[in-house]
C-alpha cells in the first residue's frame, strides 16, 4: 500500500491539485463507504494529513466508521463548488487500517490543536483510519479541454486528453 508521502512522490500533478481543493474547502472531502447491503453512502469527512500519511479520523460510533469497520475499501472526493471545475478535482481510493498507537494518536491530537484549536489531547481516538492509497485521479480544463490524470501505485500519472 502507498503512504501520503509516497504518492505525492509518484502523482505530484494529481497530488497538487487535491491539496489546493482540499484546502480550498477548509479541508472539506467527501468519502465513499460501503453501506452492509453493498450499496454506496457519501459522508462529509474534513482528512488530515499527519507524519507523511492521510488520516480518516472524527467521530466515533457514525455510520461512515462503521461502515469502514466491515469492508475498509473507501473512495476520497475533494468537495467540488465549481461546477466549471475551473481550479481541478481530484479524488483517491484506497482502504484504511486502524491504527492503535497511542503516542502517535498524541502527537496527531497535538497538532490538531495547535493547527485549528481543537483540544482532543489526551484522548483516545478508535478508530484511528491510516488510508493506504491504491489509486488517485483528477480533472483539469486546460488549454479548452478536459485532462483527466490517472495513477496507480508502481506507475507513472498518465493523462488522458478530452476535447
Amino acid at each position: 500500500m502507498t503512504t501520503w508521502t509516497e504518492f505525492t512522490a509518484d502523482a505530484p500533478r494529481i497530488a497538487e491539485i487535491f491539496g489546493r481543493r482540499h484546502a480550498a474547502t477548509h479541508n472539506l472531502c467527501m468519502l465513499a463507504t460501503l453501506r452492509a447491503d453493498g450499496s454506496p453512502r457519501i459522508s462529509p469527512m474534513e482528512p488530515r494529513v499527519f507524519e507523511g500519511q492521510l488520516w480518516l479520523v472524527g467521530m466515533p460510533n457514525t455510520t461512515k466508521f462503521h461502515d469502514l469497520a466491515r469492508d475498509p475499501r473507501f473512495c476520497l472526493h475533494t468537495a467540488t463548488v465549481d461546477t466549471q471545475v475551473s481550479d481541478g478535482d481530484a479524488k483517491v481510493w484506497g482502504v484504511v487500517r486502524n491504527v492503535q498507537d497511542m503516542e502517535l494518536q498524541q502527537r496527531f491530537a497535538a497538532d490538531l490543536f495547535e493547527d485549528i484549536e481543537l483540544d482532543l489531547r489526551g484522548q483516545e481516538f478508535d478508530p484511528f483510519y491510516a488510508a493506504d492509497l491504491t489509486g488517485a485521479s483528477s480533472v483539469e480544463i486546460r488549454d479548452g479541454g478536459l485532462d483527466i490524470t490517472i495513477w496507480k501505485p508502481g506507475e507513472p500519472e498518465r493523462v488522458v486528453r478530452k476535447t
